[in-house]
C-alpha cells in the first residue's frame, strides 16, 4: 500500500517537472530577448509557444533570432567602436582643413 502511494508521488512529481522544464524551456529565447532588449521579444515569446505545435522544429531558430540583436550595434555581427566614427570624423575634418589651406596658398 505504501509503495503505491510512493509510486503516484514519483509520477506526480515527474509529471511536474515535464511541464515545468517544458515551461522553462519555451521561455528561453524569449529571455534572451527581453535581457537584450530586442525589438521583437514578443513575437519570440509567442513563437516559442507555437513551436509545441510544430514539434520544436522551429525553436533553435528562435534561440538564433534572439541572440543575433544587439542593442549596441543593432542587426549587424561588426562592432563598431564610438573610437573608429570618432577617428572617422577627425580625419574628415583634417582633411578639410588640407582642402582648405591648399587653396589659400593657391591663391
Amino acid at each position: 500500500m505504501f509503495l503505491d502511494y510512493f509510486a503516484l508521488g514519483v509520477l506526480i512529481f515527474v509529471f511536474l517537472v515535464i511541464f515545468y522544464g517544458i515551461i522553462i524551456l519555451h521561455d528561453i529565447p524569449y529571455l534572451i530577448a527581453k535581457k537584450r532588449n530586442h525589438p521583437h521579444a514578443d513575437a519570440i515569446h509567442v513563437a516559442g509557444w507555437v513551436s509545441l505545435f510544430t514539434l520544436h522544429v522551429i525553436w533553435p531558430f528562435l534561440w538564433i533570432w534572439a541572440t543575433l540583436y544587439h542593442p549596441e550595434r543593432g542587426w549587424g555581427m561588426q562592432n563598431h567602436d564610438s573610437s573608429v566614427v570618432q577617428l572617422q570624423q577627425r580625419i574628415a575634418g583634417l582633411e578639410k582643413q588640407l582642402a582648405d589651406i591648399k587653396s589659400s596658398s593657391a591663391e
